[in-house]
């Protein structure tokens, strides 16, 4: 019995050695080693036939399985040592690095011109003792409209130009909404800005987009003129468009500003002599503003014969375009490279 295993471990200790000569890349030698040490393989057969081996011959036969594995197993590491070095070499020779070649250049990103224009609109006013603050997107009837001034029958309360999620919940159409928020804390005086993305449902063209961006700054205090409105607003030009920059103010209407103006400023393109970019006039329209109407005060809870204030919006988008001579609202949102790039 113990010749006849002696026997058979010899013909699998040859046939193992044979196949393992014979494989010719790493993977081989995995199927090889389940075919002989495996749960399956043939060395683990021979051990399950152990109990037909007299008792005293398990222990000569055992350690023959045991050498045989161990002859294998070595025979397996020394061919895969082998196809290891051969790969390490094949890789070395197919990814050699040149130093002398020029090093490849890493594309970072930088901030988008509205960011910019953003950061600079921030910063002036935060010189100025402003207050950046934010509000909701999603925003009640109320704090958008009615806390404004603009009753139900408003034209611009209708579905053509807001989008309604419910009939009290609206995405925001501007962002004086956060003027409101604030209004209410009660907390005087204030001087804030209130920069954020809005929403309007008008079709995509080159000066117009359903979604785009507002900054809407507010002063409540006692003893506020439209005369510190003028100089806030000519410092802020003056310091976004440079020096020598005049502005202009138009009458015109707005519901929740009593008396209301739009703002010009000197075409910073031609210096005011008149160009395209300015369609001959020298001015360019910027910004809508006033005085805070009394009722909106009141709708917040502060006294209109004690405090007075004003406000003002502007486009983000709208800034962007005038400062970049941009002429394409739509290239702003693209997300082309080549445009983007040049910032």
């Amino acid at each position: 019995m113990v010749r006849n295993m002696n026997e058979k471990l010899s013909n699998i200790l040859e046939e193992a050695m044979s196949q393992i000569n014979a494989s010719d890349k790493l993977d081989r030698l995995n199927d090889i080693r389940v075919s002989f040490l495996g749960k399956k393989g043939e060395l683990t057969s021979v051990l399950k036939s152990m109990k037909d081996v007299a008792p005293e011959d398990r222990p000569k036969v055992g350690q023959m399985v045991n050498e045989a594995r161990k002859q294998i197993e070595e025979k397996l590491e020394e061919k895969k040592k082998v196809f290891e070095e051969k790969l390490l070499e094949e890789k070395i020779k197919t990814e050699t690095i040149d130093v002398t070649l020029p090093g490849k250049k890493r594309m970072l990103g930088h901030r988008h011109p509205n960011t910019i224009t953003l950061k600079e609109v921030e910063d002036i006013f935060i010189g100025m003792g402003y207050e950046v603050v934010e509000g909701p997107e999603v925003e009640y009837d109320y704090y958008n409209f009615e806390a404004l001034n603009i009753p139900a029958n408003h034209p611009a309360k209708d579905e053509q130009d807001t989008f309604y999620i419910t009939k009290d919940i609206l995405l925001r159409s501007q962002t004086s909404s956060v003027q409101v928020h604030e209004m209410e804390k009660g907390k005087l005086p204030i001087r804030m800005i209130a920069p954020g993305r809005v929403f309007r449902s008008d079709e995509v063209d080159a000066t117009h987009s359903p979604t785009f961006h507002q900054i809407e700054g507010l002063v409540i205090d006692k003893n506020i003129t439209f005369a510190d409105l003028k100089g806030t607003l000519q410092e802020f030009a003056i310091r976004l468009f440079g020096e020598g920059t005049k502005v202009k103010f138009r009458p015109h209407h707005f519901q929740f500003t009593e008396p209301s103006a739009e703002m010009d400023v000197s075409c910073f393109k031609c210096g005011g002599k008149g160009c395209r970019f300015c369609k001959g006039s020298g001015w360019v329209e910027i910004l809508g503003c006033g005085m805070v109407h009394p009722h909106v005060l009141e709708m917040s809870g502060i006294d209109p014969e004690e405090y007075t204030g004003f406000a003002f919006g502007v486009g983000l988008e709208r800034i962007a375009l005038f400062k970049y001579e941009i002429d394409d609202m739509r290239l702003l949102y693209e997300n082309d490279t080549r445009f983007l790039k040049q910032f």
